[in-house]
């Protein structure tokens, strides 16, 4: 599924920053935070607008974890697989949300662009564990069951 870009947004994000290149970071975050990723066709579009090269912008993009060059879900869900998650068994809601959702560790997003399923290896509330986020908001205590009917909701939400 090909992204349609519209250039006049990233001008606008541009405009906000001067078409200063060095706030490439800035301007790469403001565009993720529009299309939920880095669409391949920004890249010699920023190039050219900000007079660097697009190998040094890719650069920057493949540095930071943050960016992706993926499309993602409307709804990011990350399943904390840290020390306290994983003891008290991440992994089987992991599994739960990947059969119910058709993922795999290979394929993270769902085809309709609803749903990313992620595994991170700390969301820094290891005595809420297990936890997982959906778009930055914190579920503790999750069990493979709290997922399902967690995922129903969102799914309900649209």
């Amino acid at each position: 599924m090909q992204e349609i870009i519209d250039f006049k947004e990233i001008d606008a994000i541009l405009e906000r920053y001067r078409y200063e290149s060095s706030s490439i970071i800035a301007i790469l975050q403001d565009t993720q935070a529009k299309y939920r990723y880095l669409p391949k066709d920004v890249f010699p579009y920023l190039s050219e607008k900000l007079g660097i090269s697009t190998a040094k912008i890719y650069s920057v993009a493949t540095f930071y974890e943050n960016f992706s060059l993926e499309p993602k879900g409307k709804y990011i869900i990350k399943i904390c697989d840290g020390t306290a998650c994983h003891v008290r068994k991440s992994i089987p809601i992991l599994e739960r949300l990947r059969k119910s959702l058709g993922l795999s560790e290979s394929k993270e997003t769902t085809d309709d662009l609803m749903f990313t399923v992620q595994t991170v290896s700390c969301l820094g509330a290891c005595g809420l564990a297990p936890v997982l986020t959906v778009n930055e908001k914190v579920y503790a205590a999750m069990t493979p069951d709290k997922a399902t009917e967690l995922l129903a909701k969102l799914k309900e939400e649209n």
